[in-house]
């Protein structure tokens, strides 16, 4: 019975309670960050008004009005006479910009070979030369049909280009 007199061993601290309290401190933060990221998401800007779709994008084709006669004019040059022959093309996706065109037809054809007249044969024999050009009867034929009041074109196309 001398072995009775020992003291009892102290019990073992049960894992229970260490789980118990890591599980609630999980619980809590993740809570948190919830509770967080939504308090902050409704405190911004609420005049920003949020897309519900973007808008679709519709693909036009587009189209072409061919002018048929060559558009001929005199450049200025250095001693010789130097010509320029360019047959263009105009394209627009509207269709309205291309009857437009066609109906004012020879007042787009007179600005734009007083446009060709006023160039010179140094400056248009380059291709940054031709870009300008491009950019020059664009701005002339649009002026044109704004001034009538039609919707302007997208571009104009050299269909062929002869410098002399």
């Amino acid at each position: 019975m001398a072995d009775n007199d020992a003291p009892a061993a102290a019990p073992k601290k049960s894992k229970l309670k260490l789980i118990l309290l890591l599980t609630t401190v999980v619980v809590l933060a993740i809570g948190l960050s919830i509770a967080g990221t939504l308090w902050f998401l409704n405190g911004a800007d609420d005049d920003v008004e949020m897309p519900v779709e973007a808008a679709e994008v519709v693909f036009e084709p587009s189209q072409y009005y061919v002018i048929d006669k060559p558009l001929v004019a005199t450049l200025k040059s250095e001693g010789r006479q130097r010509y320029v022959q360019v047959h263009i093309a105009l394209e627009a996706t509207d269709s309205v910009a291309l009857d437009a065109a066609n109906k004012h037809l020879p007042l787009l054809r007179s600005r734009l070979l007083s446009v060709l007249g006023s160039k010179s044969f140094q400056e248009i024999q380059t291709v940054a030369g031709r870009d300008q050009l491009i950019g020059d009867l664009l701005t002339t034929v649009n002026q044109v049909l704004e001034r009538e009041g039609e919707p302007p074109v997208q571009s104009i196309l050299f269909r062929n280009y002869v410098l002399q």
